[in-house]
């Protein structure tokens, strides 16, 4: 094919010009504006929740989660290990300290018999964690009754990283709003797109308003530039918030198209020998934002993960890997990891397909295609 085909790329939805003409037009161009306003009060009413700060990426928000429930130093703080690194190199810019925990099979998310053990583990070392990072993997809900009941029966408030999960819905409560805080991100291959960005949630409406004072260089209330303690410029621009407030008017039909792909992937190749899926369990509505499925070589005659990536891109279609554990990544490798092995086969074995919600029916046969000659 000479049109390469993007894993998941940006999809406007035709008002985001609108917006950003406004901003133009009354010179809203920086990081403040009422764009940042409007966003910020759709999308927690989109998702439900009282409050939310619009920040540069969901990277920001997990950080200024963590400054906020006041992680120090040398503090520990558990994680997901099957996810992408801006989840846990948070912990590090705190000086804190990951202890990573492994994925169960029925969603690929943080495990939660896995949790209880490495939370008596970590206290019977001495070490109470302080906080829990629990990711919703390619937009697939965790089980969150169990592990929201395993943070209360300990008393550890949970960071909800629901980057990938905008629109997700665990028994119709929308993912992101279980926990203390919840995390989207707007990166621009998610499931819609501020160009970059993301956002902090929380029923909390001080920790909010720490969260956007600290986002904007933690400028005291005075007529000159006064700092009583360390900013960051975390803030949205005006900008991005109104390309956000157009692709929020579609996010519903992303969701809609992105589960169309995964249906139309899951027909035409679950059949295959040594094919799955990324399991839903019941009472989760995934938005689907990346399809992702396994190659079982014992199982497929021997074709793996890797064989279907390299033929796909010899069409030029981008496909990739799971995410790499957290805990087979170098820069984390010496901290504590509790299980383990679900993660690494789902990486040895897993596979992102194209997703992106403009994708026409006909891109999608050819890329089944190739994969279906591939394993017959």
């Amino acid at each position: 094919m000479s049109k390469r085909i993007y894993l998941s790329p940006p999809h406007m939805g035709g008002e985001e010009l609108t917006y950003i003409h406004q901003a133009f037009d009354t010179n809203w161009v920086s990081p403040a504006g009422p764009h940042i306003d409007t966003f910020e009060k759709e999308l927690a009413t989109y998702n439900g929740m009282e409050y939310c700060a619009a920040l540069s990426s969901g990277t920001a928000a997990i950080h200024l989660a963590l400054i906020i429930l006041g992680i120090k130093h040398g503090d520990e703080v558990i994680c997901s290990t099957f996810t992408f690194s801006g989840s846990c190199n948070p912990i590090a810019y705190v000086g804190a300290i990951p202890v990573f925990v492994d994925s169960e099979l029925e969603t690929w998310n943080m495990d939660p018999v896995l949790l209880e053990e490495a939370i008596l583990d970590r206290i019977r070392k001495g070490k109470k964690p302080k906080a829990i990072i629990l990711v919703h993997l390619y937009g697939m809900p965790a089980k969150l009754n169990e592990l929201m009941a395993i943070s209360r029966k300990y008393e550890i408030p949970v960071i909800e990283d629901a980057a990938e999960a905008l629109g997700s819905t665990y028994f119709g409560q929308k993912a992101g709003t279980f926990g203390d805080f919840g995390v989207y991100s707007f990166n621009g291959n998610k499931i819609i797109t501020t160009s970059g960005g993301g956002a902090l949630v929380s029923k909390n409406e001080d920790w909010i308003k720490r969260a956007r004072f600290l986002a904007t260089q933690a400028r005291d209330a005075a007529p000159h530039y006064q700092h009583s303690e360390i900013g960051y410029n975390y803030r949205l621009s005006n900008i991005s918030a109104g390309i956000g407030l157009g692709q929020l008017k579609v996010l519903d039909d992303r969701v809609r198209q992105r589960r169309a792909n995964f249906d139309f992937y899951q027909a035409a190749l679950s059949h295959l020998p040594g094919i799955a899926f990324q399991p839903e369990m019941s009472g989760s509505f995934a938005n689907r934002w990346l399809t992702t499925m396994l190659i079982d070589p014992s199982k497929s005659g021997g074709v793996t993960r890797e064989d279907i990536r390299l033929a796909l891109e010899k069409e030029n279609i981008e496909s990739r890997p799971l995410w790499k554990p957290m805990h087979l990544q170098p820069i984390f490798q010496q901290f504590p990891n509790y299980g383990g092995g679900v993660s690494e086969k789902l990486f040895e074995q897993g596979l992102c397909l194209p997703s992106g919600s403009a994708l026409k029916e006909d891109e999608l046969r050819i890329m089944t295609i190739l994969i279906l000659d591939l394993l017959s």
